[in-house]
């Protein structure tokens, strides 16, 4: 059976697999710096109502598959796990800041594939 999740007048199950990539592609996403990047994408996510289904962080990139709410929209969630994390990151690893001059630890631009899965009341 599908879990649906559910405001006051709506039911919804919106999915979507982000991939975000650090600037230049550069593998700095490593044992201490990819815990925290995890963690921090955790936290974000738990504060603006995101629920992260599964993620993996590779050293230069990460995936996450997100569950999220008719009334956000990809790109502002996708703002807030990327300018909130890498805000922290910099601030938190200091040696990074010559590598990431500017405060930008992500890539301009990300990957996002919306999932639909199709059930029996579909076909």
């Amino acid at each position: 059976m599908r879990h649906y999740r559910h405001r006051a007048h709506t039911k919804f199950d919106l999915k979507v697999h982000l991939v975000l990539i650090p600037k230049h592609r550069k593998k700095v996403l490593v044992l201490p710096v990819a815990i925290r990047v995890r963690d921090l994408l955790r936290q974000i996510a738990m504060e603006h109502e995101v629920h992260i289904k599964s993620g993996k962080v590779a050293s230069d990139h990460v995936h996450v598959f997100v569950s999220y709410r008719p009334n956000q929209n990809i790109s502002q969630i996708v703002q807030w796990l990327k300018g909130i994390n890498s805000r922290v990151m910099l601030q938190e690893f200091t040696n990074m800041k010559r590598q990431f001059w500017g405060k930008h630890l992500w890539a301009r631009g990300y990957l996002a594939v919306s999932s639909g899965t199709v059930t029996e009341d579909n076909r």
